[in-house]
């Protein structure tokens, strides 16, 4: 099932999430969801308090061209990152049509649960780097834009206020 992509500013984009206790059949169905939601919008990364649910959960696939990879990280957290930096421009499902510059360290490790309660652990690079930083950050309620200035974030939190409010009336 698509479920609707919570956009900024909204508070519950804001808070950490709490950690997943249990692989449920609730927790299966989520990200069964998030991932549905994620390749329609498209997107190569979704969190999920972008679809308002406060848990630890992210799916990604960073695959462009050739068969889909999706991956399921529940609980991810990182054991190491590289000092080598790169910058990508990044955007946001919950940011929608804005784009910016972002450092982050070019490899990472993570270490997650699957959806099967095992754990697992992976070093990532290049766009699948960023995208892991970037969805874990939601976890953490860190948007893409709070790396950026002040005048810059605020111009975009005007943006998307403007098209929050176009929305609800309907446009």
């Amino acid at each position: 099932m698509i479920r609707p992509i919570l956009i900024h500013p909204d508070p519950r984009l804001k808070k950490p999430c709490a950690p997943v206790t249990d692989i449920t059949d609730e927790v299966k169905r989520l990200a069964a969801d998030m991932l549905e939601t994620m390749y329609d919008a498209p997107g190569v990364g979704l969190a999920a308090p972008q679809v308002g649910v406060n848990k630890r959960v992210l799916v990604m696939d960073c695959i462009k061209d050739g068969p889909p990879e999706p991956m399921v990280l529940i609980n991810p957290e990182t054991v190491w990152a590289s000092e080598d930096v790169s910058t990508y421009e990044e955007g946001c499902l919950s940011i929608p049509e804005q784009y910016a510059e972002v450092k982050r360290p070019a490899a990472v490790t993570v270490r997650w649960t699957d959806l099967d309660g095992a754990p697992q652990e992976r070093t990532f690079e290049g766009l699948w780097a960023t995208c892991v930083q970037h969805e874990m950050d939601h976890l953490d309620g860190k948007l893409f834009i709070d790396y950026l200035g002040p005048l810059k974030r605020q111009m975009i939190t005007r943006k998307m206020e403007k098209l929050k409010r176009e929305r609800a009336r309907g446009f």
